[in-house]
């Protein structure tokens, strides 16, 4: 997987949190059998940050944790991009960009006794998981999202 890390933080989170980043990710991404040419970014901001994020395209005013803007969510009106096999090989499939707030990430950690390193793995495959399909707005969502985060969570290492 392509993945790019942008650190858009005051305090700069440290090499050891990106490479979990990016671990975590390619470590899930092989999970649920990802495409090896999909691509996507993390950007990792302060609570005012996603707080104007929330604020513009969701109309919360407030900060949040992590927000996920997948690509290829297709709307009513939208027409569905049809490729043939080999086309679909060799361009990228871009499954979106995912924010986190570090802030956020340290006031949960501390809230839920766990690690730092724990949250943001958590948070991260929380939003990479929405940017693959997944939901958890219905309960039968839920059901299938939350155990898959788990069990992922799980198998790489970060239970709580």
């Amino acid at each position: 997987m392509d993945l790019e890390i942008y650190d858009k933080t005051a305090e700069k989170v440290t090499e050891d949190q990106l490479k979990l980043i990016r671990n975590v990710l390619n470590f899930a991404g092989e999970y649920i059998h990802l495409p090896d040419n999909a691509e996507m970014s993390v950007t990792l901001v302060n609570n005012d940050e996603i707080q104007r994020i929330n604020r513009e395209y969701r109309d919360v005013d407030r900060p949040t944790d992590v927000i996920s803007f997948a690509i290829e969510d297709e709307g009513e009106d939208d027409l569905p991009i049809i490729l043939d096999d080999t086309l679909k090989e060799e361009i990228p499939q871009n499954i979106g960009d995912i924010f986190v707030s570090v802030d956020k990430v340290a006031e949960q950690a501390d809230y839920l006794e766990h690690s730092f390193d724990r949250e943001l793995g958590f948070l991260v495959v929380h939003g990479f998981l929405h940017l693959n399909g997944y939901d958890h707005m219905k309960k039968e969502d839920a059901d299938v999202m939350f155990p898959l985060q788990k069990e992922i969570l799980n198998a790489y290492g970060l239970k709580r």
